[in-house]
């Protein structure tokens, strides 16, 4: 059987075996505020918290 002449290091072995790749995060648009945002996520918007083009909740104001 073939036996490696030296030991590979950890660092080396992993960098092999990987396959992650940085990407850049894919964006949608709402199609109410035309605001970009993480697909299938809520995100507030001028104090109103936005899902799927709806307005779902209000932020509260304390006077």
């Amino acid at each position: 059987m073939a036996h490696p002449k030296r030991k590979i290091s950890k660092t080396r072995r992993d960098k092999r075996r990987t396959h992650y790749k940085a990407e850049a995060k894919h964006l949608a648009v709402c199609p109410t505020t035309g605001e970009f945002h993480l697909p299938h996520r809520a995100f507030w918007h001028e104090g109103k918290l936005y899902y799927k083009g709806k307005v779902v909740m209000e932020k509260e104001v304390l006077a």
